[in-house]
C-alpha cells in the first residue's frame, strides 16, 4: 500500500475507492492517469482478480504505458491479465471470437477511411449519382453519424425525419447507399472503426447470453477520457456495467472537443443520473503550469453554463504573464512568432520546447514559410501518416488478401500493381459481376468457369497468375512468423523491385523504399517483442496496425524541432512554451461555432484545451487582417481574449518588419499595456476591450438598420438577400440567402455587410 503515499489526498481518496460508481472529474494537468493507474494496482493489491478488470482508453500508447506502470507497482506479470486498451481494441477482439454470431469471418479485415471512402465512391459510381452532391467523405460522415448513434440501415430508411434531411440536403439516395455499403462490407469480411462500436451493440442486444458472459467477467470497469465517449460506447459501458456497477469513470468536461466525431458531453454530465449513488472525485491541483496560465484558463472556461463546477489550483510559480501579440497582417504573425521562438532558444533549452497550435491545418503556411527562412527545424502534425502513404497502403494491401482474400478494397488496389495489363475496365466488369452474383470478386476471379465474365481469356490468364499468388501466401499467413512472410510478399509481388527501379528517379522515389524499408524494420521488431516463444503472425501484426489512433501514428518525436499542429491534434500534450495564434472571431470561435451556445462552448473548451498545454509560456498572437479566399479580409480580436482576466495578460503590438537576422526588433520594449495599433485604437488603451469597442466603433456606419428584404453584399459568399433578422445590438442575426452557397445565419456585428438597395 506504500505506492498510495506518492499521491496527494484528493488522488489517494479516489485510488482507494473500488466499489460501486464512481467520476473523476480531473482538471488539465492534475494527474488523472496516474490516479487510473495506481487505482487498478489497489485493486489487484486488495485481492481483485485482474481478469475481472477492464480498463478502456482512447490510445493503444495510454493503455500500454498503464499497463507497464501497473506492472512496476506490483512487481509482478499479472498486470497483463488485465482487458486493457482502446475501445476498438477490445470490442475487435470480443467480435472476432464471436464473429459468427453476427455473419463475419473471425479473420474480417478493418478498413480506415481511405478504404471506406473508396467503397462508398464505387457505390455512388454503381448507382450513377453525381458525386458532387454524393461527395463521398459527406456520405462516409452521415453513415459514421447513423452508426455511432446505433441507426442501422433499415430503420435510416424507415425515419421519416431522416429521409426528409437527406432531400432537403438534395441527397435523397443516402439509405440506399448506407445499405449498399453495409452489404458490401459484410460481402468482404470488412468492419469499418465504427462497425466495431456497432456491430458489438449488436452482439450483446441480440445475444443474452454473450452479455451475461461479459458483465460477469468484467466485473470492475474503469473508462479513461469519458468526456469524449460517444451514443454507442456510452451504451456498451452502460450494458456491460449493470450487472454489478462497479464502474469508474475518469475525465474532464472541460475538455470535451470532439463533438465532430460523435463525442457526447451530456455523457459525463448526466453520469449522476444513470448512477444516483455515485462518488464524485475532484482533481483540481494542476502540476503542469504556472499560476498566471492556470488562472487564465479558469478565467475562460468559467463562462461555460453546461459544465462540472471545479476550481483547478496549482503550487507552481507564479510564472509570466501571457503575451498577447498583435500584428497587421497573418504573413507578420508568422514572422514575429518565429522571431520570439529563435530568441528564446538562444537563451537556452531545445526547438522541442516551442509548440505553435492553431484553429485549423490551413494556418500552419506563413509559420512554415517565417520558420524555414530563421533555419528553424519544425513539424507539421496531422499531416499524412507513415501507414496512410501510397507504397505502405500498397504492400499492407497485399499483407490484407493473404489473409483475407475476400478484402474488395484490398483487392482492387494492388490487382494491377505493379502492372499486369489488367485494365480498369475489366476490374469495373468484375464489380459488376460480384454484385450480380451477391459475392465477393475473389470467389469471381478464382472460378470463372462458376461466374462468367465478360474478360477475354488473355485477361483472364493474367488473373489467374495473381490468384495463384495470393493463394501461395494465405497457405504461410498462419505458419510463418510476420517478418519472413512480408519480407516474401514484398519481393514476389514486385513492389520491391518496382521500387528498386524506381530510386534514380529522384529523392521522393529513394523515399518510397526507404520507407517499405522502415515497414520491415517495425515487422521484425514486433516478432522480436514476441514472448514465451509465440509466433507473432502476419495477421497479428495487420490486427495492430489497423487499429492504431491518430495518436499513436502520428506523435512527436525525439529530434529537435519546433511542433506545429491543430489544438485538436495538441490534447493529452503538453510543452514547456506554447504559441497559440489567430485568436480572431470568425476563425477562433469558428464561424460555423457560432449558431448556438453549445457549438461556442465547445470552442471555449478548446480555447482551454490550448491554454493548459502550456508549461512555463503562453503567448497568444491574432492579425488585424488575414489573407483568405483570394483577398484580404479585416479581423476583430477572439472574444475568448476579452473573457481572459486582464491581470494575466501583457499586450504588445508589431510595428515593424522582422529584422533580416530574426531578430525582435519590430517588438516594443515596454509591455505593461497595448501600444499604439497601427491607425486604429487611440494611445492610452490598457486592456484587449477598450482595443476591440474602439475598432468596433470604427469603420462601422452608426444607424444602419438590416432588414428582411434587403439585398447584401457578403465578402465571402457575395451578393444575398435577408430573409430573418433576430436578436438586439450586439447580439444580432441576420438569415442571409446566397445563390451559390445556401442560407447563412450571420452575427451581424462582425459581418461588414454592404446593403445594395
Amino acid at each position: 500500500m506504500n505506492f498510495l503515499n506518492e499521491l496527494n489526498d484528493n488522488q489517494r481518496v479516489a485510488a482507494e475507492h473500488i466499489y460501486g460508481a464512481a467520476m473523476v472529474i480531473a482538471g488539465a494537468g492534475s494527474g488523472k492517469t496516474r490516479v487510473l493507474t495506481y487505482r487498478i494496482a489497489h485493486m489487484m493489491e486488495n485481492g481483485i482478480d485482474p481478469f475481472n478488470i477492464l480498463a478502456l482508453t482512447f490510445t493503444n500508447k495510454a493503455a500500454k504505458e498503464m499497463t507497464e506502470r501497473i506492472s512496476n507497482i506490483s512487481g509482478g506479470h499479472e498486470a497483463k491479465n488485465i482487458t486493457m486498451g482502446t475501445f476498438h481494441s477490445v470490442f475487435s477482439k470480443i467480435l472476432r471470437f464471436n464473429s459468427d454470431r453476427i455473419g463475419f469471418p473471425s479473420n474480417f479485415t478493418i478498413y480506415d477511411t481511405q478504404d471506406s471512402r473508396s467503397l462508398i465512391k464505387d457505390i455512388i459510381k454503381g448507382f450513377n449519382l453525381d458525386d458532387k452532391a454524393y461527395k463521398p467523405s459527406q456520405v462516409f460522415g452521415r453513415i459514421s453519424t447513423a452508426k455511432n448513434n446505433l441507426i442501422s440501415p433499415e430503420a435510416y430508411n424507415d425515419n421519416p425525419d431522416i429521409k426528409l434531411e437527406d432531400k432537403q440536403s438534395r441527397r435523397p439516395e443516402m439509405g440506399r447507399i448506407y445499405t449498399s455499403y453495409m452489404n458490401r462490407c459484410q460481402r468482404s469480411g470488412a468492419m469499418d472503426f465504427d462497425d466495431l462500436l456497432y456491430y458489438t451493440n449488436v452482439l450483446l442486444r441480440d445475444f443474452p447470453d454473450v452479455l451475461h458472459y461479459y458483465q460477469h467477467k468484467f466485473k470492475y470497469i474503469l473508462v479513461d477520457e469519458y468526456q469524449d465517449t460517444n451514443f454507442a460506447q456510452y451504451l456498451i459501458i452502460k450494458q456491460l456495467a449493470a450487472a454489478y456497477e462497479n464502474i469508474c469513470v475518469v475525465g474532464d468536461d472541460a475538455q470535451s472537443i470532439y463533438s465532430f466525431r460523435g463525442a457526447n458531453i451530456e455523457n459525463i454530465l448526466n453520469f449522476k443520473k444513470d448512477y444516483p449513488d455515485f462518488s464524485l472525485f475532484k482533481l483540481e491541483q494542476n502540476y503542469r503550469s504556472t499560476k498566471n496560465i492556470v488562472e487564465a484558463a479558469n478565467s475562460v472556461i468559467k463562462n461555460n453554463k453546461d459544465q462540472i463546477y471545479k476550481k483547478v489550483w496549482t503550487d507552481n510559480q507564479v510564472g509570466e504573464k501571457i503575451e498577447v501579440i498583435r500584428t497587421l497582417t497573418d504573413n507578420e504573425e508568422g514572422r514575429a512568432i518565429s522571431s520570439k521562438i529563435f530568441d528564446k532558444q538562444k537563451l537556452g533549452g531545445t526547438y522541442n520546447d516551442f509548440a505553435i497550435l492553431y484553429r485549423t491545418n490551413r494556418q500552419s503556411r506563413s509559420f512554415e514559410e517565417s520558420l524555414r527562412k530563421l533555419n528553424i527545424p519544425y513539424k507539421v502534425y496531422g499531416g499524412l501518416s507513415f501507414y496512410q502513404r501510397k507504397e505502405i497502403k500498397d504492400l499492407l494491401a497485399y499483407f490484407r488478401l493473404s489473409a483475407n482474400p475476400n478484402d474488395e478494397e484490398a483487392l482492387k488496389r494492388v490487382i494491377n500493381y505493379p502492372r499486369r495489363a489488367i485494365g480498369k475496365t475489366s476490374i469495373e466488369k468484375l464489380i459488376v459481376a460480384a454484385n450480380k452474383y451477391s459475392t465477393s470478386i475473389w470467389e469471381i476471379i478464382s472460378d470463372f468457369n462458376k461466374y462468367p465474365v465478360d474478360i477475354n481469356r488473355g485477361t483472364q490468364s493474367k488473373i489467374g497468375v495473381f490468384v495463384t499468388m495470393i493463394k501461395s501466401f494465405q497457405v504461410e499467413v498462419n505458419e510463418k512468423d510476420a517478418f519472413t512472410l512480408a519480407e516474401r510478399i514484398a519481393k514476389a509481388s514486385g513492389i520491391m523491385r518496382e521500387l528498386v527501379s524506381e530510386k534514380n528517379k529522384g529523392p521522393e522515389e529513394v523515399e518510397r523504399f526507404q520507407n517499405i524499408e522502415e515497414l520491415l524494420a517495425g515487422i521484425q521488431e514486433f516478432v522480436n517483442s514476441s514472448e514465451d516463444g509465440e509466433v507473432k503472425t502476419l495477421a497479428d501484426f495487420m490486427l495492430e496496425v489497423a487499429l492504431l489512433t491518430d495518436a499513436d501514428q502520428d506523435k512527436p518525436e525525439e529530434k529537435n524541432h519546433v511542433s506545429l499542429m491543430t489544438i485538436h491534434s495538441s490534447k493529452g500534450l503538453e510543452f514547456p512554451n506554447v504559441f497559440l495564434v489567430g485568436l480572431e472571431e470568425n476563425l477562433f470561435p469558428s464561424q460555423m461555432a457560432l449558431q448556438s451556445r453549445t457549438e461556442l462552448e465547445e470552442e471555449r473548451r478548446l480555447f482551454y484545451v490550448a491554454v493548459t498545454r502550456a508549461m512555463n509560456s503562453c503567448t497568444i498572437s491574432y492579425a488585424s487582417s488575414r489573407f483568405l479566399w483570394g483577398q484580404s479580409i479585416s479581423c476583430e480580436p477572439s472574444r475568448f481574449l476579452d473573457e481572459i482576466d486582464d491581470a494575466y495578460l501583457s499586450f504588445n503590438t508589431v510595428r515593424k518588419p522582422m529584422g533580416r537576422h530574426g531578430s525582435n526588433q519590430g517588438f516594443p520594449a515596454r509591455t505593461g499595456g497595448l501600444n499604439k495599433p497601427l491607425g486604429a485604437a487611440p494611445a492610452g488603451l490598457r486592456s484587449l476591450k477598450e482595443v476591440k469597442r474602439t475598432q468596433q466603433s470604427q469603420g462601422k456606419s452608426e444607424g444602419i438598420v438590416i432588414k428582411v428584404g434587403f439585398d447584401v453584399q457578403h465578402e465571402r459568399f457575395g451578393k444575398g438577400k435577408v430573409t430573418n433578422v433576430e436578436g438586439t445590438g450586439p447580439d444580432q442575426k441576420a438569415t442571409i440567402f446566397f445563390p451559390h452557397h445556401g442560407s447563412k445565419t450571420i452575427l451581424l456585428r462582425f459581418a461588414n455587410l454592404e446593403i445594395l438597395n
